[in-house]
């Protein structure tokens, strides 16, 4: 899985699109216009007190109240645009730069006017480009004071733009990063939920899926004596097994809801026996599990308990051979099947097997049946290094 990065150290925090912020309420609060008129007032009011004041009205003058009021529409408007694709923001917070740069051009304003249009596209576009618009409109900016005759009055104006911008893009950043950071939050929290499920569901199919079926046999086989013999007795103590079976059953349903329930090899091993004699399936079961290394013993339980649940189902199998290794397990049945069905047990075998590192391989006999392989492939060990002996620091004797 690659790392996930949230700050400025990677190419796509600089370039990749704003994170929306859930919360947002959109275009239709009433709170930003109110700030924005607070925020435009020290603007406005020099401005067109300058554009009134003169003897008559001129072209120059509607011109410059055109771009001073477009580029304070713009920034009364721009959460309309902060929902919008990637190429309307882009052209926007150049645009609304291009209106400042026109504002500064036209008006007497200090330089505190390129503060609106930087700030808007600092919280607008992608970080890379935020820097390189709002670089070009204080460099454009300069020049403009330059030719005015201005700049040594004014420089100080854009030296307070470009902090205040600056700051304004950290926070921004910090911002996305933070959103960033809840996006993962959820995805995890989604993720673990997901794998919590597919736990819960493998965990009952292998424990519900080997009981009920070792139930259905023996409640099977009682009723057969009943039917057959009428050995009351042994019906009776295949009625008791099954109740034991229940209970155990019921039990191992707490736990595995639970999360605490854990499978041993060596009961797995008594189940299956007593669960392929009830079926009468002659059983070649190992009678310890001591060569098994510990570690895999709770994973090849889950393949003995699986493999064994479905041999009661579908071989049709007469006899049943396991064989266990250090770190493997053979199941091998004489049934009638022909081909490999993968099931969801075979599914949750392989994700079992996986997560320690493991394979789990079905094949069909020869002669028809089943073998199931189960088997972890240790890590090789690594070259010892040779010993250095040593000798004293006068040397060989």
């Amino acid at each position: 899985m690659a790392k996930r990065r949230f700050g400025l150290d990677n190419r796509e925090a600089w370039w990749g699109e704003p994170i929306p912020d859930p919360e947002h309420k959109g275009p239709g609060s009433w709170r930003w216009p109110i700030i924005a008129v607070g925020f435009l007032l020290p603007f406005l009011v020099p401005v067109a007190r300058s554009l009134l004041a003169g003897p008559e009205v001129t072209v120059e003058a509607v011109l410059t109240g055109v771009v001073v009021g477009t580029y304070s529409l713009c920034y009364l408007g721009f959460p309309f645009v902060s929902g919008r694709n990637r190429r309307v923001k882009l052209a926007f917070g150049i645009g609304m730069n291009v209106l400042g740069v026109l504002a500064l051009a036209s008006t007497s304003a200090s330089g505190f006017v390129l503060l609106y249009g930087t700030a808007v596209v600092v919280f607008l576009v992608p970080p890379a480009w935020s820097v390189i618009i709002d670089l070009s409109a204080l460099a454009i900016g300069a020049v403009i004071l330059l030719v005015q005759g201005r700049f040594l009055a004014d420089y100080g104006d854009l030296i307070t733009v470009g902090s205040i911008t600056l700051a304004m893009f950290f926070m921004g950043n910090l911002v996305r990063a933070v959103r960033r950071l809840e996006r993962a939050n959820e995805e995890i929290a989604t993720l673990a939920v997901a794998n919590e499920r597919e736990r819960l569901a493998r965990d009952l199919h292998d424990l519900l899926g080997h009981s009920l079926t070792t139930i259905t046999v023996k409640a099977g086989l009682a009723r057969r004596v009943l039917e057959s013999a009428g050995d009351i007795p042994r019906a009776v103590e295949e009625i008791r097994e099954v109740e034991s079976l229940t209970r155990s059953a019921l039990s191992d349903v707490r736990a595995t809801v639970s999360a605490n329930r854990e499978v041993s090899l060596s009961a797995e091993l008594v189940g299956a026996r007593a669960a392929l004699r009830a079926a009468e399936i002659d059983a070649d079961l190992p009678h310890a599990v001591d060569n098994v290394r510990p570690e895999f013993q709770p994973t090849f339980g889950y393949v003995l308990r699986e493999a064994v649940t479905n041999v009661l189902r579908h071989s049709g199998a007469k006899r049943v051979r396991v064989r266990l290794g250090d770190t493997w397990l053979e199941v091998e049945d004489d049934g009638t099947a022909t081909d490999v069905v993968a099931g969801n047990g075979l599914r949750g075998l392989t994700e079992r097997l996986a997560a320690i590192g493991g394979t789990v391989r079905t094949s069909v006999r020869p002669g028809g049946g089943l073998l199931v392989r189960a088997e972890v492939a240790l890590p090789a060990p690594s070259p010892a290094t040779p010993a250095v002996r040593a000798e004293p620091a006068g040397g060989l004797a």
